[in-house]
């Protein structure tokens, strides 16, 4: 199958879902979950959080979740059930995303329990959006 009719043939219902469960899951990640954790070892106060433009970072994050589902859903294919779309997912967020941020908290000297945080969201969500493509096949 060619690009552009692998492109067109996606459910682009499923990335959109994908992309959205996401960023919901980013927000009670690090929000009521690891929020606080994660401005304390950023050494973010709630002050400085509040000063930022809101509209360019949940904009650009949310077009970047749409991008990761897309490419998701673009290496599970039009065939993937909900159990392969999690464990793929779940392998892409541990054996790509979260060494790759293992590498980088290596280099910039970056503490072992933000890196705990912020592989361990890439876990999750990855694995949700494979959940969501899966089930939406």
């Amino acid at each position: 199958m060619d690009m552009a009719t692998a492109f067109s043939n996606l459910n682009w219902l499923a990335v959109g879902a994908a992309a959205i469960a996401a960023f919901v899951v980013g927000g009670i990640w690090y929000g009521p979950i690891f929020g606080k954790a994660w401005m304390i070892e950023f050494g973010f106060s709630e002050e400085q959080l509040a000063g930022r433009n809101q509209v360019k970072i949940f904009g650009g994050t949310l077009l970047l979740n749409l991008v990761m589902a897309w490419n998701l859903t673009m290496f599970l294919g039009p065939k993937a059930d909900m159990a392969f779309g999690a464990s793929a997912g779940f392998f892409t967020g541990f054996g790509f995303v979260a060494t790759l941020i293992g590498v980088f908290y290596l280099f910039e000297g970056k503490s072992k329990r933000l890196f705990l945080i912020n592989a361990g969201f890439a876990i999750v969500s990855f694995t949700v959006m494979g959940l969501v493509i899966g089930s939406m096949n």
